[in-house]
């Protein structure tokens, strides 16, 4: 998948190998709070002007600051953060999507949180299907979806070839699924099983793990 323009992707390699440098960082971490002057940078770090002047060319080259003129005293500068800095670090919204598509083997869990989850926090909608789909939804998976007050929708588990279409982004949230779709465009995550356990614990676990993944992915897409 191309995941960023070449400009954009350039771009963020300059200001991870400009922060790479614990000096710059603090640098950095310092003007999130307010503009300081090289002198005042100096006294807090405890570095020589040469070697602080070098660290503040990397982080300009980098377009992470930006230096002014003080308005009292003409020969004095100040650094601040320039706009938008810090913007593009994380990898940002790089994909279009219509619809994401929840899979797994039995459509009886993993999906079925997966696409509640996602319901709950993005504007995109969502839906679960299976391989191989069970009967009924897993206890497991409706209680502890009750326990977060997660609203389950209410339908039987699906099977992927009566809902999927061609334009969903596709996340295989089970490894059986994931090995049995090889050309499936889209994701995987590989997300435990929690009916091997069929415990308390493990549903909990695979929530916990499914809800951080549903947070990371959600900023990523944009609706198509």
């Amino acid at each position: 998948m191309n995941t960023d323009p070449v400009e954009g992707f350039q771009a963020r390699v300059a200001k991870h190998a400009a922060l790479a440098d614990p000096a710059r960082l603090r640098i950095v971490d310092l003007l999130t709070l307010g503009d300081l002057a090289p002198t005042e940078l100096q006294a807090e770090l405890g570095m020589p002007s040469n070697l602080l002047s070098h660290h503040l060319r990397v982080l300009e080259g980098a377009g992470l600051t930006i230096r002014h003129r003080s308005e009292a005293d003409r020969r004095r500068s100040y650094f601040r953060l320039a706009a938008g800095a810090l913007e593009g670090l994380v990898p940002g919204a790089e994909y279009g999507a219509s619809r994401v598509l929840f899979v797994c083997t039995r459509n009886s869990a993993r999906s079925q949180l997966a696409a509640a989850l996602w319901n709950q926090i993005s504007g995109i909608p969502s839906i679960s299907a299976g391989t191989h789909p069970a009967d009924s939804i897993a206890r497991g998976a409706i209680d502890v979806a009750r326990r977060h007050g997660v609203a389950l929708a209410d339908v039987s588990p699906r099977r992927l070839d009566d809902v999927g279409r061609d334009e969903d982004f596709v996340v295989t949230v089970c490894d059986n699924a994931h090995e049995e779709l090889p050309g499936l465009r889209g994701i995987h995550w590989s997300v435990p099983d929690p009916l091997r356990l069929n415990t308390r614990e493990a549903f909990e676990g695979a929530f916990a793990d499914i809800f951080h993944r549903v947070k990371d992915l959600v900023p990523r897409l944009r609706a198509a």
